[in-house]
């Protein structure tokens, strides 16, 4: 039996989400269709996103969201879309918890990436 995918934003997720909705700039708009196809996509494979080794995962995302995997989708203009994978209510049913919609600068110094 094929399993519900259910999509949920963390609050930071949430906000960012509901501020591009609000904006009217091409770039805005470029992202948030961007996010919205590529939770589409994500609902098809769950495992579309690139995944990060456990060592990389920020501590901050287990610490406030106990996660044991974490997995990266690119956006336009160097932003990037966390999620993690956890079951849902019953077995039939799967999570996608999107943790953060950030751009480039936030994602180097979230997973300590020094500049060259």
């Amino acid at each position: 039996m094929k399993k519900l995918v259910k999509v949920i934003f963390s609050p930071e997720a949430e906000l960012v989400y509901n501020l591009l909705n609000t904006k009217t700039t091409k770039l805005d708009r470029m992202l948030l269709d961007a996010i919205n196809q590529k939770i589409r996509l994500v609902k098809i494979d769950i495992h579309y996103g690139d995944p990060i080794s456990k060592p990389l995962t920020p501590v901050e995302y287990k610490l406030n969201y106990n996660i044991n995997n974490l997995f990266r989708i690119e956006l336009p203009d160097f932003w990037r879309m966390l999620y993690t994978l956890t079951s849902g209510k019953d077995e039939n049913e799967l999570i996608v918890f999107i943790l953060d919609i950030i751009d480039h600068k936030t994602y180097d110094k979230k997973f300590s990436y020094k500049k060259k």
